[in-house]
C-alpha cells in the first residue's frame, strides 16, 4: 500500500508540476507568423485577465501582436498567460523574467501595482500596462487609447438611428479608456440629436457578461433602442440587444471591438464598430528598444497614428443611409489629420 501510495502521489505530483507551468508560463504564439530568430528578436509576454478569445479587451490586444508579428516579421516571439487575476499574475511575470522576455505586459490597468513591484525586481526587463496616461519608471511604458474618438463615431451613429430618442450606454467602469469612450459617445449623440436622452450605467466589472446583460434588459424595457458598451463586458450586452424577447422591436448595437461582427448577435445588430489597433503599440516598443528607450514614456493610439480602426457592418449596411454615412465618414477623416480634438473632459453626466 505505501509504494502504490508513494507511486501515486509522484504522478499526481507531476501532473500538478505540468499544470503549474501551463497556467504560469503560458502559451507561446506565433506559429503562423515568420519564424523569430537571431539576436535582434524580441520576445514579448501577455498577461491577460480573460482570453485570447474574448471578442473584446483581451483579443484585440492577442490580434495587436499577431498583427505587430506580420508588420515587422522575424522581429517578434510571443507568449501569453490567460485568466490571471492580479494576485496571480506575479508567478507568470517572474517566469517570463527568468526565460530572459525583453517586455512582459499587463494588460489591463488592474496591473498597474504588480507591473511597478516587478519593474523595480528586475531594472534590466521592460514592463508595460494600460489603459494608463501615466508616465513610469524608467522601465515602465504604459499606453493609453484615446478612445473618446471611437466613441464619437458611435454616438453620432446612436444619435443619427434612434427613432425612440432613447440611447443605452453599458460601461464596466467609470475610468481609463472606458471612461474617455462613454463621454466621446455622449458628445456623438449631442452634435446630432440634442433631444436624445442617454441612460449609462457600469456594471463595476470588465468581464461580467450576466450583469452587463441584466444592465441592457433594464435600459431596451425604459424604451432604447440604440445601445453600445465597451470592454469584454459588453458582449452580455449585445445579447441582451439581440435577445429574441425583443423581436417585434427595432434594436440596434454599435460596437467597440470589430470581432463582434463575426458574432451570431453581432451579425444581426451591430451597426459599425471600431477596434483599437494594438499594433501600434507593439510595433512602437519595438521601435523603441531599438533606439535603447525602455520605458518612462505613454505610447498614444488614436486615429491619427493608426491606433484604431473603423468600419460599418457589411451585413447591415442598408440601415447606414448616404446622410448618415457622410457625416460620420466627415469626422472620422477629420479625427485622421488631427488627434486629441474632442474634450471629452467636459462632459457631465450629471447634467444629461
Amino acid at each position: 500500500m505505501k509504494k502504490f501510495s508513494m507511486a501515486f502521489c509522484l504522478v499526481l505530483g507531476a501532473l500538478i508540476l505540468i499544470q503549474a507551468n501551463v497556467f504560469a508560463g503560458g502559451k507561446k504564439e506565433g506559429a503562423d507568423a515568420p519564424a523569430a530568430s537571431g539576436s535582434n528578436v524580441v520576445k514579448i509576454a501577455l498577461i491577460i485577465e480573460n482570453t485570447i478569445d474574448d471578442k473584446g479587451w483581451c483579443q484585440a490586444m492577442y490580434d495587436g501582436i499577431v498583427q505587430a508579428q506580420k508588420q515587422i516579421p522575424g522581429r517578434i516571439e510571443f507568449s501569453y498567460s490567460e485568466k490571471m487575476l492580479p494576485v496571480d499574475a506575479g508567478s507568470a511575470a517572474r517566469q517570463y523574467a527568468a526565460q530572459g522576455y525583453n517586455i512582459i505586459i499587463g494588460h489591463g490597468a488592474q496591473y498597474k501595482n504588480l507591473i511597478l513591484e516587478m519593474a523595480e525586481e528586475f531594472p534590466k526587463i521592460t514592463f508595460a500596462f494600460g489603459t494608463s496616461a501615466e508616465i513610469g519608471p524608467a522601465n515602465v511604458f504604459t499606453y493609453m487609447p484615446e478612445s473618446e474618438e471611437t466613441g464619437y463615431l458611435n454616438g453620432l451613429i446612436a444619435g443619427l438611428t434612434t427613432r425612440s430618442n432613447q440611447i443605452g450606454l453599458v460601461g464596466p467602469v467609470d475610468g481609463g479608456d472606458a471612461a474617455r469612450y462613454n463621454r466621446g459617445f455622449v458628445l456623438g449623440v449631442q452634435k446630432v440629436n440634442p433631444a436624445a436622452k442617454i441612460a449609462i450605467a457600469h456594471t463595476g466589472s470588465f468581464s461580467d457578461f450576466v450583469k452587463a446583460g441584466e444592465v441592457a434588459h433594464s435600459q431596451i424595457r425604459s424604451g432604447a433602442d440604440v445601445l453600445t458598451g465597451s470592454s469584454q463586458q459588453a458582449i452580455g450586452a449585445l445579447r441582451a440587444v439581440s435577445d429574441a424577447a425583443y423581436s417585434s422591436r427595432s434594436l440596434w448595437w454599435l460596437g467597440q471591438d470589430l470581432a463582434q461582427f463575426a458574432t451570431p448577435e453581432g451579425k444581426a445588430k451591430c451597426l459599425a464598430a471600431s477596434s483599437y489597433n494594438y499594433a501600434a503599440v507593439i510595433v512602437g516598443l519595438v521601435a523603441k528598444l531599438d533606439a535603447g528607450v525602455h520605458g518612462g514614456e505613454c505610447i498614444p493610439m488614436n486615429f491619427s497614428n493608426g491606433g484604431f480602426v473603423f468600419e460599418y457592418s457589411k451585413d447591415l449596411s442598408a440601415q447606414i443611409t448616404p446622410a448618415i454615412k457622410t457625416q460620420v465618414d466627415a469626422a472620422l477623416d477629420a479625427l485622421k489629420k488631427s488627434a486629441g480634438t474632442i474634450n471629452w473632459n467636459s462632459v457631465d453626466y450629471s447634467k444629461l
